[in-house]
């Protein structure tokens, strides 16, 4: 079954020649950066709390403070909370102010978690605050806010 197509059929000329017609008819797209706003960051919170106080402290995020490349941010979020089945985190929830999507993770956990504690990357548009919030077996609600510089933003979307 020969082809065209098979790789001792194809010369490089063919090769460029084939990719500059198909590079012809593919449309233009352009590229922006989301438009979030910090308002969406507050409703996405208030999504999350209801009409419940958030209270400052017990939650430490590790995010580098400055971010040469948004598309990969390591970032640690930990509670300083016992782990009991009596007492311990339900929840960590991390939010952003510029992202397309405010809400960025959700973890739920356990007191067989051991500790409340997780790690992950995630994506960053530009340069904007980034907010974890711990929901506690108790029902109250901690948190803890990062402002983070992004040099190459990430999270662009395709316009037509």
């Amino acid at each position: 079954m020969d082809s065209m197509f098979a790789p001792s059929h194809l010369s490089r000329r063919h090769l460029l020649q084939l990719a500059g017609t198909l590079a012809g008819a593919l449309p233009l797209i352009t590229v922006r950066p989301a438009q979030a706003t910090p308002a969406m960051l507050a409703s996405a919170i208030r999504n999350l709390v209801g009409e419940a106080h958030v209270n400052v402290g017990k939650v430490r995020l590790d995010i580098p403070p400055l971010v040469e490349n948004g598309n990969t941010v390591p970032m640690t979020v930990s509670v300083d909370h016992p782990m009991t089945p009596e007492s311990y985190v339900k929840s960590i929830h991390v939010f952003n102010e510029k992202n397309p999507q405010p809400n960025v993770a959700n973890f739920h956990l356990t007191p067989s978690a051991g500790r409340a504690q997780v790690t992950t990357r995630i994506r960053l548009a530009d340069t904007q605050k980034v907010v974890a919030i711990a929901r506690l077996s108790d029902g109250s609600f901690w948190s803890v806010s990062v402002d983070v510089i992004v040099t190459l933003a990430a999270c662009t979307e395709e316009m037509p």
